[in-house]
């Protein structure tokens, strides 16, 4: 199934414009465009994981807390319809027109309560949660800062934000944010004064980089720069949802600054196995974005059975029944840190940046690990590593530009609940067989012509199709 998959992926990185010149110029266009991803095997395809039919082991599935995987979500969720059993299938229209009804509104109030929120907002995407929040909470003469690697839903957000000045800080880095509140400040005498804001956007944990917002610090800078208190922070929980926090509530409550942070956004189709997004804020926030978020006012309001999931899934954090599958991702990241800390290979590729994760530095030291592990590779590393991982039965995937920053290429790794010793010191040994055999590559004289053996697997294999 791997090689079958592998295959299909790299026959759609096959250059298509050229062989399309008597070909409608509507069409030939558009693949000329998808020939500039393909040129660089960096086209997006409908591709179908190993995992899925039991051919590989999952590492790169959202399904933190192994709740789809396990049934448990699913054997919720089906409780919660029974306990309705006359619920209509449809919303009926917008949240604003015949959209609203009793059981959205009590699933909104015990989510909000979960996470110690005044109001929540159920939407029907993470997407279009940061779409909504970041065209409609924005006024005139607001100003937005942004960490740089905030999601892409925040950006088109923004296009359609009333603020005209947005400006970016860099990742993770607090004096670049104290930085760029100062030379606001200083420019705005709105801002200065008090009577307009900043709004920061962050994320509690970055999905490509796998590292944890050092929100405190950010907070208190916020504070030192803006004594009026108008800036204020909107924490995409996205990745942090299940997995961090008690109970899985997230970063800020595990920080226990609730009430500190305007606007949050927690998404139930990662951990929690199943759809839909939550906007955390108080009545003003809740109510600017029913009146002026258009992919709220304009769209299908969130159905009785996505509902009944998002309940399902939230009663399971809730109870506590996801505890120890928060525990058992802490221990095999832990695991896996240890296994390469003690592999010669392991370093020497690490020392020479031909393979390395930042977020293991100081791994013993730290209290709390992402389950996201990107693994950096040099250029096109990353893709024969996963060509590797996949024919060993392992679901990985490369990632690069424009998902990452050009020349950031890497492989991100998904530990989840159900994962298990084995699968994981499996995991760590096949890294470090690629390891070595790039090692030995690089050390002959002829390295420019040499690839490794399941790469060149692939590439007969693309040739017999």
């Amino acid at each position: 199934m791997a090689e079958k998959m592998l295959r299909s992926w790299l026959q759609d990185q096959k250059l298509r414009a050229p062989e399309m010149k008597d070909a409608p110029v509507f069409y030939r266009n558009l693949e000329e465009a998808l020939d500039v991803r393909r040129v660089n095997h960096a086209m997006f395809t409908r591709t179908k994981s190993a995992w899925k039919t039991g051919d590989a082991i999952d590492f790169c599935s959202n399904d933190f807390l192994s709740l789809g995987s396990s049934g448990a979500i699913r054997k919720a969720f089906l409780d919660e319809l029974a306990a309705h059993p006359d619920f209509s299938l449809y919303s009926g229209g917008s949240r604003l027109a015949d959209g609203n009804y009793d059981y959205i509104e009590q699933v909104e109030q015990e989510v909000a309560d979960f996470h110690g929120a005044e109001t929540a907002l159920i939407v029907n995407s993470g997407w279009e949660a940061n779409s909504a929040i970041f065209s409609a909470v924005p006024r005139p003469g607001d100003v937005i800062v942004y960490d740089e690697l905030v999601h892409a839903s925040v950006h088109d957000g923004m296009v359609r934000s009333l603020s005209i000045r947005k400006v970016p800080f860099g990742h993770n880095d607090v004096d670049a944010l104290r930085k760029v509140l100062v030379s606001i400040v200083n420019d705005d005498p709105a801002i200065k004064d008090g009577s307009r804001s900043i709004l920061i956007s962050v994320e509690s944990v970055y999905s490509m980089d796998g590292d944890v917002c050092p929100l405190m610090e950010m907070l208190q800078v916020a504070k030192d720069t803006c004594p009026h208190g108008n800036a204020v922070f909107i924490v995409d929980e996205a990745h942090g949802t299940g997995v961090l926090g008690p109970k899985g509530r997230g970063l800020v409550s595990k920080l226990g600054i609730e009430k500190e942070i305007a606007i949050r956004l927690h998404t139930c189709g990662k951990a929690l196995a199943s759809s839909n997004a939550v906007i955390l804020g108080n009545a003003t926030v809740r109510n600017s974005l029913l009146n002026y978020a258009r992919s709220i006012i304009y769209t299908t309001a969130p159905s009785f059975p996505a509902v009944a999931a998002v309940r399902a899934g939230y009663r399971l954090l809730s109870s506590g029944a996801a505890q120890e599958r928060q525990d058992s991702i802490q221990h095999l990241v832990k695991l896996f840190f240890g296994i390469l800390a003690e592999n010669p290979t392991w370093q020497k590729a690490s020392d020479t940046g031909m393979l390395f994760i930042p977020v293991s530095r100081n791994w013993q030291l730290k209290e709390w690990h992402a389950h996201i592990v990107p693994l950096w590779t040099r250029q096109k590393y990353n893709y024969w590593l996963v060509f590797h991982l996949q024919l060993s039965g392992f679901s990985a995937y490369p990632v690069d530009y424009p998902v990452v920053p050009k020349g950031k290429s890497r492989v991100r790794l998904i530990f989840h609940a159900g994962n298990t010793e084995k699968e994981v010191k499996a995991l760590a040994t096949t890294i470090c067989e690629f390891a070595q055999e790039m090692i030995n590559i690089e050390e002959m004289d002829d390295s420019a012509a040499q690839l490794p053996i399941k790469v060149q697997q692939m590439y007969a294999l693309m040739g017999a199709a």
